[in-house]
């Protein structure tokens, strides 16, 4: 596990700059549907047409969808393959950039599956805070 020594010294203290690791990785993922779409293709092997898509992630609207594909396939994060079959299809597949990204996103919801209390109690607006 990463501890604040670990990190270079422009990192361990504010300001942080436009372009800080920081700020670029929330940019990225910054959308609401961003990180849930690429773990979804991770657990669905990598690929998967939108319609898979949109029934493994409820709430998940085809316009919300949509755009949000597009920004990750912008962004090298997925490819679109159209096949030319009767009716064509088209899948989402993550690029090898796009499985790299989901490495810290599925320690991240490892983490908040390990921690649910806590996420509970923080969404309830009962978390502790020390005196």
């Amino acid at each position: 596990m990463t501890t604040l020594n670990d990190l270079p010294a422009h990192y361990r203290e504010p300001p942080f700059a436009e372009d800080c690791a920081p700020r670029r990785i929330l940019r990225l993922f910054s959308g609401k549907w961003t990180t849930m779409v690429l773990h979804t293709l991770h657990l669905l092997g990598g690929s998967a047409r939108p319609g898979q898509l949109m029934r493994n992630i409820p709430g998940l609207s085809k316009k919300m969808m949509t755009q949000t594909l597009r920004e990750l396939e912008s962004a090298g994060l997925v490819s679109r393959e159209v096949r030319q079959v009767m009716p064509p299809h088209v899948d989402y597949c993550l690029t090898s950039m796009g499985e790299l990204v989901v490495e810290p996103i599925n320690m991240l919801y490892d983490w908040a599956v390990r921690h649910a209390d806590t996420l509970d109690r923080i969404e309830s607006g009962s978390g502790t805070n020390p005196a």
